[in-house]
């Protein structure tokens, strides 16, 4: 478990150590994190896990415990939200609704007391950034959600804010919109070069959007990454679960350091693992990883498998596969459809599997996931 991530260079935000208690919870249990300038920083994790009380934390909404915050080199441990240097989008949007879209975006510099045409020229320029000129005159009851999301995002960045906090900010959007509107946020995050924190739950989300995922459980940093060190390379079984799609089977340490039994099955692993002789083990493999039927090469780390069930899905098809020795855990893989077009693929068939060592993950025995 990591609770403490540091980036080789000087911060823009530093998080140190921070503890936030709400009676008998932690709800953010010694959660140090360093954000570089420009950076877009997911923090991920189930409900409960702390992300959006981390988050409040680095607002000022909710005072921390212990622990500080450092923004651009300045403490702002206990500084009120007021004097935060941020723009910030919830997910409920937060729009006045007596005000237009123009009035909501220009809220924030209105208060600030800047001249009616610097104020005129900024809105019209956010505006055109989030790709919707023409509606400035119209109420919030007036736009769609997907519409409300960009005015709320505009508005939170109207003032040039250093820091962006977004908090689940596409959850209440239908699917279609959400996958629209998380592509336009990233290329506005770059565009406008804004350092960002961006709570969500939506792991697909996560890896489209982040330049490092910070995958939080029960108050704590399990890992940070960038998504393709998070997919690839999950630290513990948590991640591996919780992000994508694991198969977990029992298996034991070999005598061998590169090898492990898995049921009847002898495999190789692509480097030595470490473990003791004979020592439980739960092995992880990704769906696409495990090579079926004609994608089979050579003869190393083979066995037969009963095909239990199949799903198509379009592009591929989803394998449910039964191996001699694990009855009481099931092997999913995923198969591109151009691999199987010329074969056979139907439940009750017999197949050869394989495990290429390259993608084998083992961790200590895990038996509520390789049960």
């Amino acid at each position: 478990m990591n609770s403490e991530q540091k980036s080789p260079e000087n911060p823009y935000l530093r998080i140190a150590h921070i503890t936030k208690t709400f009676k008998d919870l932690t709800a953010v249990n010694d959660v140090s994190l360093d954000v570089r300038k420009g950076e877009l920083v997911t923090l991920l994790g189930p409900s409960g896990c702390g992300k959006t009380t981390l988050l409040r934390i680095v607002a000022g909404l909710e005072v921390q415990d212990e622990g500080e915050i450092h923004q651009n080199g300045v403490d702002i441990s206990r500084l009120p939200p007021r004097q935060r240097d941020f723009g910030i989008v919830f997910q409920s949007y937060a729009l006045f609704p007596n005000l237009t879209a123009f009035r909501n975006i220009a809220y924030g510099l209105e208060n600030r007391k800047l001249h009616r045409d610097k104020i005129h020229a900024r809105v019209r320029e956010l505006m055109g950034l989030i790709g919707l000129p023409d509606v400035g005159g119209k109420y919030p009851a007036q736009l769609s959600g997907g519409q409300q999301q960009r005015i709320a995002l505009a508005r939170a960045l109207a003032t040039s804010p250093g820091l962006l906090l977004l908090d689940e900010p596409l959850s209440a959007l239908d699917a279609r919109v959400r996958v629209s509107l998380r592509i336009e946020i990233k290329d506005l995050q770059r565009q406008v070069g804004v350092t960002t924190l961006f709570v969500t739950h939506d792991q697909e989300e996560a890896l489209v959007m982040a330049d490092r995922i910070v995958v939080m459980n029960k108050g704590r940093i399990e890992q940070v990454g960038t998504p393709e060190e998070i997919y690839r390379q999950p630290a513990n079984p948590f991640v591996a679960d919780f992000i994508g799609v694991m198969n977990f089977l029992p298996a034991r340490a070999a005598d061998d350091p590169r090898r492990v039994s898995c049921a009847s099955m002898d495999l190789e692993c692509a480097e030595p693992h470490g473990y003791p002789p004979r020592s439980p083990l739960t092995l992880a493999v990704r769906p696409e990883d495990l090579r079926v039927g004609p994608e089979v090469q050579g003869q190393g780390n083979r066995a037969s498998a009963h095909l239990q069930h199949v799903e198509f899905l379009g592009s591929f098809y989803r394998l449910t596969l039964g191996i001699p020795g694990l009855e009481k855990a099931h092997l999913v893989a995923e198969v591109p459809i151009t691999a199987v077009r010329d074969t056979d693929v139907r439940e009750g068939m017999e197949m050869e599997i394989q495990f290429p060592p390259e993608f084998l993950r083992l961790y200590p025995h895990q038996p509520e996931l390789s049960a």
